[in-house]
């Protein structure tokens, strides 16, 4: 059986294997009026199945560039555009720069984590003390969605502490709620979303 990863790898990936391999069969046509007829063809088709392709009198150049690429510059033809095997092509996205931020705790994500340090910044009241309630419901809330058994409360309170490097604590009156109500919030909030995009696509 011939699989893709045993076969030549493809320098432009979008065209697909086939427009390749009709690129080589193309190189092995003695005749090199008929090799241009293909060529050309070839490109037509490269065109037609390029949605973002765009008319005008250059648009058909990049095709060309693509084709002598297949075929490493190495398809005798006539090209209709002035175009060398010095030129490149960025096919390839450029590398996107994904944020580094050591989480000491994956399940919570970045953006939890964050606000805990904000928070720990506040000054000491009320208003601190709410916030450290709602975060730490969230964190229950989140913990349990990445594992979905029980967790103890303790585990929580010195988690809340360590993403706080220890200026945060649980107000003594605090009491978290029994797991199921957790897991019973994001059940009903699957629910509506489902029933929502269920509307969604009726309408």
């Amino acid at each position: 059986m011939d699989y893709n990863t045993q076969r030549t790898k493809l320098k432009i990936s979008d065209y697909g294997r086939n427009i390749y391999n009709l690129i080589q069969y193309t190189k092995t046509v003695e005749d090199r009026e008929l090799r241009t007829q293909m060529a050309s063809a070839i490109v037509d088709i490269m065109a037609q199945n390029s949605p973002d392709a765009k008319g005008g009198d250059d648009f058909k150049r990049k095709f060309w560039v693509h084709l002598m690429i297949l075929a490493d510059w190495q398809l005798d033809v006539d090209v209709p555009y002035e175009i060398t095997p010095e030129e490149t092509v960025e096919f390839n996205p450029n590398r996107v720069e994904y944020h580094q931020d050591q989480l000491h705790y994956r399940h919570y994500g970045s953006i939890l984590e964050k606000m805990v340090k904000q928070v720990a910044e506040y000054p000491e009241g009320e208003e601190r003390d709410e916030l450290v309630r709602l975060m730490a419901h969230a964190m229950k809330r989140d913990y349990l969605l990445w594992n979905s058994d029980t967790v103890e409360d303790d585990v929580i309170s010195q988690q809340l502490e360590t993403l706080s490097d220890g200026k945060l604590h649980l107000p003594e009156d605090f009491q978290f709620k029994d797991f199921r109500e957790y897991l019973k919030g994001t059940e009903e909030e699957r629910r509506a979303n489902g029933t929502h995009k269920k509307k969604k696509k009726k309408k």
